[in-house]
């Protein structure tokens, strides 16, 4: 009797012990994928970047109301999610910057539980049309990262390779 009482308290605390995943407190992200959105017009104008990220504190996001420094609209940390453009020129690719425009955005808060550890998948919309009309066609790619309210910065990723119609 005493065996099986002793059996079922050591079930109870096995399944009382969920194993919760932690991660660093700088946030972590890795590519998934980079796909062309079919409008209808036969032009490449826009594309979906989808990142996984991880976090162990939880603290990625910003509400609309962060708008105090750091995350004022003078500080770099206005924007959390830092996205450079970049098109294959000669061979090579190159940072791309318009005058005016950016791909940077704000990422809303993910979680109100901080501190906690938080996973998932991230997904925006990007132009993906360089606006040269020079040419029918370029090959352009993106690199990005992401900062938590701590300002922990992630892990820089690329994504692969997106030949972009321009033209009719």
């Amino acid at each position: 009797m005493r065996k099986f009482a002793l059996l079922i308290v050591l079930a109870l605390v096995m399944v009382g012990c969920k194993r919760e995943e932690k991660f660093p407190v700088e946030p972590a992200i890795s590519f998934i994928s980079l796909e062309k959105i079919d409008d209808g017009s036969g032009i490449d104008n826009k594309a979906t970047l989808t990142i996984h990220f991880q976090d162990g504190d939880g603290d990625i996001g910003l509400n609309v109301d962060d708008i105090y420094e750091p995350f004022d609209t003078a500080s770099e940390y206005y924007y959390n999610y830092f996205i450079n453009y970049y098109k294959k020129i000669d061979g090579d690719f190159q940072l791309i910057e318009f005058e005016g425009i950016t791909f940077n955005q704000r990422i809303p808060r993910l979680s109100n539980n901080v501190p906690e550890s938080i996973e998932g998948d991230l997904y925006i919309d990007l132009p993906i049309n360089s606006f040269d009309l020079t040419t029918q066609y370029d090959t352009i790619k993106f690199s990005c990262y992401i900062v938590d309210r701590e300002l922990h910065k992630s892990n820089t990723i690329e994504t692969t390779p997106l030949v972009v119609k321009k033209r009719g």
